[in-house]
């Protein structure tokens, strides 16, 4: 596994342009999707949600708030990582209310855990709650491509769109989502110039640090 693991990411790139004609088929886009829903995050509340935007009249629309970005038109389906509009004290409440039903536990046993994290989390400056949600989309991010990888299919996380764009073409104000990360998936097109460069990084001695 391991060395199917190094091999799937030694392979994947960022895909500049995808075959438009191959389609991920259902359970492919059902283990994307899992992988992200089971990511760790802080305190588990996924104050997130994955975005997937099939139809073609508004993915067209997407490319010009992507700057030109062809992929998010090209790819197979195009993913997009969103947060929270804001934190609020009910989505504290309704993550305690899974807990106590996933895991059979009285709410008022959760109590102690529920206020903790209102006083840790709701105090908070706005700006600081913002980064602290943007930070976990990125841990998930990293479980999207990884899985991506592994299932032999290509991808593009692109921070480069205008979010008022998005949010405008795709109606987000009203799922009370801010897209963070769009990720165009599917397969890179033979005549891709990229998949043929060499992966650039730092050589190992230059990257571990080992303290014994």
């Amino acid at each position: 596994m391991e060395n199917k693991i190094i091999s799937s990411l030694r392979q994947r790139y960022a895909t500049q342009s995808f075959d438009s004609t191959k389609i991920l088929t259902e359970q492919q886009v059902a283990s994307i999707i899992e992988a992200v829903r089971l990511t760790p995050t802080s305190y588990g509340l996924q104050l997130m949600k994955v975005v997937v935007v099939e139809n073609k009249e508004k993915r067209k629309a997407l490319v010009g708030a992507s700057y030109g970005q062809k992929q998010v038109d090209e790819a197979s389906h195009l993913f997009i990582i969103c947060r929270e509009v804001k934190i609020s004290e009910a989505l504290i409440n309704a993550y305690v209310q899974n807990i106590s039903k996933t895991r059979q536990i009285e709410l008022d046993q959760l109590i102690g855990y529920r206020d903790m994290m209102v006083r840790s989390i709701l105090t908070m400056p706005i700006e600081q709650q913002n980064h602290w949600m943007e930070k976990q989309v990125y841990i998930a991010l990293g479980n999207l491509l990884n899985v991506t990888a592994l299932l032999d299919l290509d991808a593009c996380p692109m921070e480069g769109f205008s979010v008022d764009q998005y949010i405008e073409i795709l109606d987000l104000k009203s799922l009370n989502l801010v897209p963070i990360i769009a990720v165009p998936i599917g397969h890179r097109h033979q005549d891709d110039s990229r998949s043929k460069d060499k992966k650039v990084r730092r050589s190992i001695s230059d990257f571990m640090i080992q303290i014994d």
